[in-house]
């Protein structure tokens, strides 16, 4: 990937014209592949639980939500790994920089342009289904927490944009269970791009990862909704805030977002030590 160039006036004038967009997708390849990695996992991902959800459950499932993004992974990967390497994925991006494979350089960069495609992944999707929420919550746009009644449990909307811990689960419970599931995602990538591992796939690997993904789904989902992914989760709640959901998607369920958030990071780190010490 060339040098960042600096925002001077030689630069900004050379945006001009018809070559522009040439000179910033030179510049800016990378960070365009994991903005359209992660777009198409948020749209795709997301817009699987909208349709299961707003249906009532007559055009999807659980399983038809864990299989959406099974192929959204897939497709996001196919998308951006020969630019970026589709890490799609804050977690996975910090966890490759402390495994020594990835430039610590680049992490600013990449992890800016995974949380802008998941912000504007969610508005897509929201802005497709804008009239199907309404009619689902009334056009009053709510959020679950653990003090709400059952009527406003279950009206509410945002959680099928971002993610929080069911009605019977607490913070550290919560917190565990996204470290959890994103331990297994990251020791899962690190399996399947490993040099040295014979059984590796190599053309098939987005398919790997996505399976990765269902399985972490099928048996690890049910408490967190499972993010695993602190883009997948930050970006749509910065959007339901600007669409009329307000602070209630950061502050509800005891500031939940927090701990999602750092979980990413904290299994980050400690994947790659079992990575480098253990396997």
């Amino acid at each position: 990937m060339p040098v960042k160039p600096s925002l001077d006036p030689a630069f900004l004038k050379s945006l001009k014209g018809r070559r522009g967009w040439r000179t910033l997708r030179h510049h800016f390849r990378e960070e365009l592949a994991e903005f359209l990695g992660t777009f198409i996992l948020i749209l795709i991902g997301i817009g699987s639980v909208c349709q299961t959800v707003l249906s009532e459950g007559s055009s999807g499932s659980p399983l038809a939500i864990r299989m959406g993004f099974f192929m959204a992974v897939v497709l996001a990967v196919f998308a951006a790994g020969s630019q970026s390497g589709a890490h799609i994925n804050p977690a996975v991006t910090i966890a490759l920089a402390v495994h020594k494979r990835f430039p610590w350089s680049k992490v600013p960069w990449y992890i800016g342009a995974q949380f802008i495609g998941a912000f504007f992944g969610a508005l897509v999707v929201y802005g497709n289904y804008i009239n199907a929420i309404s009619n689902a919550d009334g056009g009053e746009r709510t959020t679950a927490d653990w003090d709400v009644s059952k009527e406003v449990h279950d009206r509410a909307t945002a959680g099928m944009f971002t993610t929080f811990p069911a009605p019977y689960m607490d913070t550290v419970g919560a917190f565990f269970s996204e470290f959890l599931g994103t331990m297994v995602l990251v020791m899962g990538l690190m399996t399947i791009t490993e040099a040295r591992n014979p059984m590796a796939p190599t053309t098939f690997t987005p398919v790997a990862v996505g399976m990765v993904v269902l399985a972490i789904g099928v048996a690890l989902g049910t408490e967190t909704s499972f993010a695993i992914n602190p883009a997948r989760d930050l970006g749509p709640r910065i959007a339901l805030a600007m669409v009329g959901y307000g602070s209630a998607v950061f502050v509800n369920f005891s500031y939940y977002f927090w701990a999602q958030s750092s979980a990413g990071v904290w299994c980050a780190r400690s994947a790659t030590g079992v990575d480098d010490n253990v396997v």
